[in-house]
């Protein structure tokens, strides 16, 4: 069943690549949209169905097949020693997080203080680290998963907590594709529980809509990093006039 549900989502992602939309889908297929968006929420689809919306598509069952193959050998996060690695070397890391967000060779030297010998180095060397496979005529090859994030607590998170941290919040976040807001509450275990899966929700699809801008051209994508978080805290100032219990 898992492996059905997927295969439907590697085909939802590659009818967008397409720019088929459910209408379009459901006038070729002679449904109404509405059937086709079910199909797709339940991911109930038959054999023959399936194979029509592939026609539609122009795209062969054996490339879904094939890309969720791929997929499912890829990584999720790295291991500890491979984010030391990397974070300890500032054109390492970068040359990492633009691997990441799908930077070409050719743009990282152009946008880059790096020249071309050194960057290959680089990259051979995120390669040795499995992070990506490095192809003919420089061409780079993601090895992490489409829900890649750095390790809680790793040594790329403790490094932004220390040093980036400032960085980030130096700003009034108020143009127009951004956004940051602090609300304070008190939850039960059940309502937090229901939070964290809806912040994790919108975390994938900050990841998707990634992934499918990486086919624009680069000057059309600006870097942004979202930070999704929420904890028991409060303000130490308020700690402090709590009564101690006796």
């Amino acid at each position: 069943m898992a492996g059905s549900a997927a295969l439907v989502d590697v085909l939802k992602r590659e009818l967008k690549a397409r720019g088929i939309t459910y209408a379009r889908a459901a006038r070729e297929l002679g449904m109404s949209e509405a059937s086709v968006k079910r199909m797709f929420s339940r991911k109930n689809f038959t054999l023959k169905r399936l194979d029509a919306i592939c026609r539609v598509a122009h795209l062969e069952f054996s490339e879904l097949t094939r890309t969720l193959n791929q997929e499912e050998t890829q990584i999720s996060q790295l291991t500890p020693e491979q984010e030391k690695e990397i974070v300890a070397n500032k054109k390492l890391f970068l040359v990492a997080v633009c691997a990441l967000n799908h930077v070409t060779f050719e743009q990282i030297v152009n946008a880059y203080d790096i020249p071309r010998a050194e960057c290959i180095q680089l990259l051979m060397r995120l390669d040795r680290l499995k992070f990506i496979e490095l192809q003919p005529n420089n061409r780079i090859r993601l090895l992490v998963s489409r829900t890649f994030s750095w390790l809680p607590d790793g040594p790329i998170q403790r490094f932004f907590n220390q040093q980036a941290h400032n960085e980030y919040f130096r700003s009034r976040f108020d143009r127009p594709e951004e956004f940051m807001v602090v609300v304070n509450g008190m939850l039960s275990k059940t309502s937090s529980a229901a939070i964290v899966t809806r912040l994790k929700r919108v975390a994938r699809e900050f990841s998707e809509l990634h992934n499918e801008d990486m086919r624009l051209p680069l000057a059309e994508r600006s870097a942004m990093s979202l930070l999704v978080a929420i904890r028991h805290w409060e303000l130490q100032a308020f700690a402090e006039m709590r009564r101690r219990k006796k």
